[in-house]
């Protein structure tokens, strides 16, 4: 393709390009792309003249061809639809026109660092080495959608969008190295489904706002080593479902909103580690339901007042606290009562061998449980619970039994009941007789022996019926153990 009539800025290009030689038409190395204003004739490059430099140039003997061109105003439709791309693409700082097109191209490399462009196309782009967009401003989207890139994907400190919408489109399309977006800005949704990503996702210190919808959006995405939001900053939804991670989740000191919506959905998710370390408490709901993770991080003081956990399975929560200071979080369910997750809070005791805090946690279980059953079965557990714990405070029932032991031998010590029969029978023991009564198989002869009358009959059948109360409950709480054992 010829192209006659160049600019002086044309022609230097095509004397340079067959060399990979490097044009840079800048004045000054802190120029804003975005308002050039000043950028005359002198550095204005038409797209045409690109094209038919990537397409058609011989290469010169002893020399590899590649466009490297900073600071130049490219003027109309940069469109390399399903071409096929021999040379890298270097187009740093440069001022778009219009928004260049390479859907379905397969290029060496496209580097288009600190450049202003409209918005980018570039589905299923085929990129052999990396695709830079590292401090571009694009007001605009990027479609990314089906995109092949064997190497990483840099887009830090870009700022992309301007009111929301999709501003980046990368789903279905498979990452050989790393998607690097640290400082990163964007003003729409960040769309990542189904996306695999074999090296790590870094969005540290990000900031993505899309109010009332998905900020960042990764359902399905599945990431080789980490995936790293450490300080990332969110208005809208962060939806991780069936994400899938080799490593670790970190939302380290990060700052997750969206109020009276859900701001972080991890539901069917898996990952080594999840953090939310040090993160400010999450303003909007939490879904993890069948979420999958070895180690939690997270503070009791991150959680938002509602929750979905039915389902969510880990080994442990860090930092090691109190049980008393977990279960809040168990409360907020907003599925109400959720006995999976009891019984997973109080394995992650066991684990580390705290039988005591996993016991208070089965407590807090069979509390919780009973708001559930009916005003009768509400009743029973008082009893269990004011007794023995529900049998996780066996303890208790020795306080209970020894103090009825010394109710009723101080009783029937000042007050011996009539025998049953004068002349037979064992010579009276209020100590034994009151343990007679409360024991419901032991037989020791007392209780038989003896008719109280009275006042003190009546005492003889509350210790009888606390005895039968204490044993079951008791018996019921041995059972549960043994059942879990």
């Amino acid at each position: 393709m010829e192209i006659v009539d160049l600019t002086s800025s044309e022609h230097q290009l095509c004397e340079a390009f067959p060399r990979g030689e490097p044009i840079d038409l800048r004045q000054a190395q802190n120029e804003n792309p975005e308002q050039p204003g000043t950028w005359g004739p002198e550095r204005t490059v038409r797209a045409d003249v690109l094209r038919a430099l990537l397409l058609s140039s011989p290469p010169e003997s002893g020399k590899v061809p590649a466009l490297h061109l900073t600071g130049a105003r490219i003027t109309d439709l940069l469109s390399l639809k399903h071409a096929d791309i021999v040379h890298p693409i270097h187009l740093s700082a440069c001022h778009f026109e219009q928004t260049p097109d390479f859907s379905g191209a397969r290029t060496r490399q496209l580097d288009l660092s600190g450049s202003y462009l409209p918005a980018l196309t570039a589905t299923a782009i085929h990129v052999d080495d990396t695709l830079r967009l590292t401090d571009c401003r694009i007001p605009g989207s990027i479609q990314l959608g089906s995109a092949q890139i064997a190497g990483g994907v840099f887009l830090d400190r870009a700022h992309l969008g301007t009111d929301g919408g999709c501003v980046l489109q990368l789903s279905n399309a498979s990452i050989g190295n790393d998607i690097w977006a640290p400082k990163l800005v964007a003003h729409g949704e960040i769309r990542l489904g189904a996306t695999r990503i074999e090296g790590t996702l870094d969005l540290e210190d990000a900031h993505i706002s899309n109010s009332g919808g998905d900020a960042l959006n990764a359902a399905h995405l599945t990431v080789g080593t980490v995936l790293n939001a450490g300080g990332l900053i969110t208005d809208g939804r962060v939806r991780l479902t069936g994400t899938k991670v080799t490593g670790l989740i970190t939302f380290i000191e990060a700052q997750l909103r969206n109020p009276g919506g859900v701001a972080l959905g991890v539901s069917s998710c898996e990952a080594a580690v999840f953090s939310l370390w040090d993160a400010a408490p999450v303003s909007g709901d939490v879904k993890m339901h069948y979420a999958n993770f070895k180690i939690i991080h997270a503070k009791p003081q991150v959680w938002p007042a509602k929750v979905r956990l039915d389902g969510l399975t880990y080994e442990a929560i860090v930092p090691r606290l109190p049980a008393a200071q977990r279960l809040a979080l168990l409360e907020r369910d907003e599925g109400g009562f959720v006995p999976q997750a009891y019984e997973q809070l109080a394995d992650s005791y066991r684990r580390v061998g705290d039988d005591n805090e996993a016991r208070t946690v089965q407590l807090a279980k069979q509390r919780r449980q009973r708001t559930t059953l009916t005003w009768y079965g509400k009743i029973w557990g008082h009893l269990q619970d004011a007794t023995v714990g529900y049998g996780f405070r066996p303890t208790r029932a020795m306080v209970w039994l020894l103090a009825l032991l010394l109710l009723g031998s101080v009783a029937y010590g000042l007050h011996h009941p009539n025998p049953a029969e004068r002349g037979k029978g064992p010579d009276f023991n209020p100590f034994v007789y009151t343990l007679d009564l409360l024991l419901p198989i032991i037989d020791f002869g007392q209780e038989k022996a003896f008719n109280p009358t009275g006042l003190y009959q009546w005492l003889s059948y509350v210790l009888i019926a606390a005895g039968w109360i204490l044993a079951t409950t008791i018996a019921a709480g041995v059972t549960r153990n043994l059942s879990r054992q």
